[in-house]
């Protein structure tokens, strides 16, 4: 690509967000994530997370926004009471051990850029790390007092989804005056993933002589999710 085409593509960005033609939308939701294929097969339960979005799109007449999306998920919690040590068998400590996702995912979305019902659809492409942690606490305080990786990996994913934005509420930008309108944002997602190695509950197994082993799995690493949240655009 040329050195002018490259300078008109940043003069005309410029312009669009230092006219105020562009629109900027930041968005945070609560998930539920189910399993699918054969990631279901070997992991039964419901995720609960956490995601967010921040997208933008050059032009307030056009139905198109581009953005980054970021979620966090635990598809597998297990607390036990356990001696803190094989030397000092009359202190106990509280060991949990849990099986997060992390995902992480370019987002474009076809959406009317005004109106109190906004519907949309999206598409994804990125990845999500697969990984189980392990951490000790205070039985008594419940204070962290050591944590530890047991088991990563990642996997490569990508998807679509849709859902209905509903306005709620109307805000202004105290300097600017424009308005901030507030949605409420419902919606799903199907995200594909590649082939990973994980961990389940019960997946870490003590055998003796302060020594443990992992059953691991491996399998393609499909989800669907449930989100509600808000959005506010700018």
């Amino acid at each position: 690509m040329s050195k002018l085409r490259l300078l008109s593509i940043a003069l005309i960005t410029l312009y669009f967000v230092n006219t105020g033609y562009s629109q900027v939308d930041l968005g945070l939701n609560a998930m539920l994530g189910l399993p699918q294929g054969e990631f279901k097969e070997n992991i039964d339960n419901v995720g609960f997370g956490l995601a967010g979005h921040f997208s933008w799109s050059p032009n307030r007449s056009v139905p198109f926004s581009v953005g980054l999306n970021l979620g966090f998920l635990t598809y597998g919690s297990q607390t036990k009471r356990v001696p803190f040590s094989t030397t000092i068998p009359g202190v106990t400590v509280d060991l949990t051990e849990s099986n997060n996702l992390v995902n992480f995912h370019v987002l474009f979305k076809i959406i009317p850029q005004a109106g109190k019902f906004r519907p949309y659809l999206e598409g994804l492409f990125g990845g999500a790390y697969l990984y189980t942690e392990s951490k000790i606490e205070n039985a008594s305080k419940g204070e962290e007092i050591a944590s530890s990786t047991n088991f990563s990996d990642w996997a490569w994913s990508y998807g679509a989804g849709g859902g209905m934005m509903i306005w709620v509420y109307e805000g202004k930008d105290d300097v600017s005056g424009r308005p901030l309108p507030i949605y409420l944002d419902i919606k799903a997602r199907y995200l594909l993933g590649s082939r990973a190695e994980y961990l389940k509950e019960g997946s870490i197994r003590n055998i003796g002589g302060g020594n443990v082993a992992y059953d691991v799995l491996k399998s393609t690493t499909d989800m669907l999710s449930i989100h509600l949240g808000a959005v506010i655009f700018f």
